[in-house]
């Protein structure tokens, strides 16, 4: 099990599959570290020699921005929307969709579970 960047990737996964697992890296950016490394994409991860994961190290340590630091960067991003009372950082704080999607019959995953208003059964009459 290779670590990069603070994250234990799969090794039985192909290098430009396991990268993405490194929060801030996609299948785009995978492959120009790996480019820059001089790696092939096709290598597993388990087949690495510690010198080209070293060179993957490198790489995403001296050009990208990953993992806690990119968190602490997208947290700061929205809390200062929340503090500038922007219309994204209300969506934000109300836990609504901030990207224009309707929310009327969908957005559940945002929203959370479905909540019934109001109690739509008969009570029966009880005998007293």
């Amino acid at each position: 099990m290779a670590r990069i960047a603070g994250v234990t990737i799969p090794s039985e996964k192909r290098v430009v599959i396991a990268l993405t697992y490194v929060y801030g890296i996609g299948r785009k950016h995978s492959s120009e570290i790996l480019t820059k490394a001089k790696i092939d994409e096709s290598v597993r991860v388990k087949n690495l020699t510690d010198a080209e994961i070293g060179r993957i190290s490198d790489v995403i340590g001296k050009d990208y921005i990953v993992e806690g630091d990119l968190q602490r960067i997208v947290t700061g991003n929205i809390k200062r929307l929340k503090d500038i009372n922007a219309y994204r950082g209300l969506r934000h704080k109300n836990n609504l969709p901030s990207r224009g999607q309707r929310t009327k019959t969908n957005a559940r995953t945002r929203r959370g579970r479905k909540l019934t208003v109001g109690g739509t059964a008969k009570k029966v009459a009880s005998k007293t």
